[in-house]
């Protein structure tokens, strides 16, 4: 299989800031568990937490859009 590096470089780095995405969420998730936050506090945690991660997914795709 012959791959271009500017294909296998755009395939692995969606695949590896999705896994680093849930990744994340996953530390929230413990995070919320362990201090023992509540449902409004995990709900809290996530939602200022995750604000950076929808940002950065938010660019991304506006990246994309604004490029075709």
């Amino acid at each position: 299989m012959n791959i271009s590096e500017e294909t296998f470089t755009t395939l692995t780095v969606s695949i590896f800031c999705t896994a680093l995405i849930a990744y994340m969420g996953f530390i929230i998730y413990r995070l919320a568990k362990d201090s023992k936050a509540g449902k409004y506090g995990t709900l809290v945690l996530f939602f200022v937490l995750g604000f950076g991660m929808f940002g950065f997914i938010v660019k991304t795709i506006l990246t994309e859009v604004l490029q075709k």
